[in-house]
């Protein structure tokens, strides 16, 4: 019988706080055969700025555990708050998050995930509701799925307010006989709003399984919705392309993966930035 733990963060960034450095938390399982239950609550109030990074891991020599966990973050009118998310479980782990957002005029909430360590059992969707005028979400994940892992992992936007907008974008590498369902879910309520759904994922072996899912719903007359999805292999032109520049085969497939997980753009500390390269640079190495 799994012994439970119970707690969780709160989180409030005053009016007008402008928060120059990320704050930063964690989550930690020590122990087997553990259900860790948390309870998070995060408040940007209104005209604030802040970054907040949280990675939740696991102990290398700990296996069959559970992390269950629901989060409420509220973006009030006019804050931006960007929030990052790295998750490092183990090869037994059953991770089961749940995460609402509501933001209010003018808000901006970015939520980052990423997941590049091997994770047994992981189902996530967290939804934004875009309730202001002008109030934008952006969702950005970055996956790399491996040695059996399993994973349903997705994003959901809706779009209830005058000029609200949202940009959901996956990345995602499959390998060593594993498992992603990729879902994301724009729903456009108001008559002025947008969102673009995007995924991009690669599967580098015969074992393994993607499945892209986007589902777009307009439920008035006026929302501009889009979608891309690719899925697939390395493209053969690429690598031809890069052997032509006097690079070898296995020197332009490196680099081509490299440049799909590239996570610069989503504004990370530098340390994280370098600790992300090392994990690509593995990711090249087992290819």
């Amino acid at each position: 019988m799994a012994v439970e733990f119970s707690g969780g963060y709160f989180i409030r960034i005053k009016r007008g706080a402008k928060v120059t450095l990320p704050l930063q938390s964690c989550l930690l399982i020590t122990e087997r055969n553990t259900e860790q239950k948390i309870h998070n609550i995060i408040i940007a109030e209104e005209g604030s700025d802040a970054q907040i990074v949280t990675t939740c891991v696991q102990h290398t020599d700990v296996q069959q555990t559970a992390h269950l966990g629901i989060t409420e973050i509220y973006v009030k009118k006019g804050a931006k708050l960007n929030n990052t998310m790295i998750h490092h479980w183990g090869t037994q782990t059953k991770v089961r998050p749940r995460s609402v957002i509501e933001i209010e005029d003018g808000g901006e909430f970015v939520d980052n995930y990423i997941c590049l360590t091997p994770a047994h059992d992981v189902e996530m969707f967290p939804t934004a509701y875009c309730n202001g005028e002008d109030s934008k979400v952006l969702f950005n994940s970055v996956l790399f799925v491996q040695e059996g892992s399993h994973m349903d992992i997705g994003s959901k936007a809706v779009l209830n307010g005058r000029g609200s907008s949202a940009e959901l974008n996956t990345r995602a590498i499959c390998v060593g006989n594993s498992k992603l369902i990729s879902r994301a879910t724009v729903e456009g309520n108001s008559e002025v709003c947008r969102g673009h759904l995007e995924c991009r994922g690669l599967v580098l072996d015969e074992n393994s399984v993607l499945e892209a899912i986007p589902i777009l719903r307009a439920a008035n007359k006026g929302p501009d919705l889009t979608h891309e999805a690719a899925v697939g292999k390395l493209s053969e032109g690429e690598i031809m392309y890069l052997m032509s520049r006097k690079m070898d085969e296995d020197a332009a497939v490196g680099a081509l993966i490299r440049g799909f997980m590239d996570v610069d753009i989503l504004g990370l500390p530098e340390s994280i930035t370098k600790g992300i390269e090392e994990i690509a640079d593995r990711v090249v190495d087992a290819s």
